[in-house]
């Protein structure tokens, strides 16, 4: 695979990635290689398994959501896709990202 960066568009709930700005709405714009695609892409699978992994799970009343294995897992990854999104993206991206203070500061810098 080559490092040419092209323009992305991330759609974060539903763990899109498109190279169309009008295909469908997005929450962010990244310039990516197709290898940090394919690792975003990973996460975002990532999390769709363990969301299914969450749902199951959800069925067990006596499990307290702060002491579930899945939803650290989840949120985990979800840390990872921002900090992903922060490197690549662009200042509206970095700002928005700052914003919600989910990222640990040497995460982004």
């Amino acid at each position: 695979m080559d490092n040419i960066k092209k323009t992305y568009y991330i759609a974060v709930g539903t763990g899109e990635i498109s190279q169309s700005s009008t295909s469908s709405p997005w929450n962010f714009k990244i310039e990516a290689t197709d290898e940090e695609i394919t690792a975003l892409r990973e996460y975002f699978e990532q999390n769709y398994s363990t969301d299914w992994q969450n749902f199951f799970r959800a069925h067990v009343p006596y499990v307290q959501y702060h002491y579930d294995r899945e939803n650290d897992a989840y949120d985990d990854t979800m840390k990872k896709v921002y900090g992903m999104i922060y490197r690549l993206g662009d200042d509206d991206a970095k700002k928005h990202i700052e914003s919600m203070g989910i990222l640990e500061q040497d995460t982004h810098e």
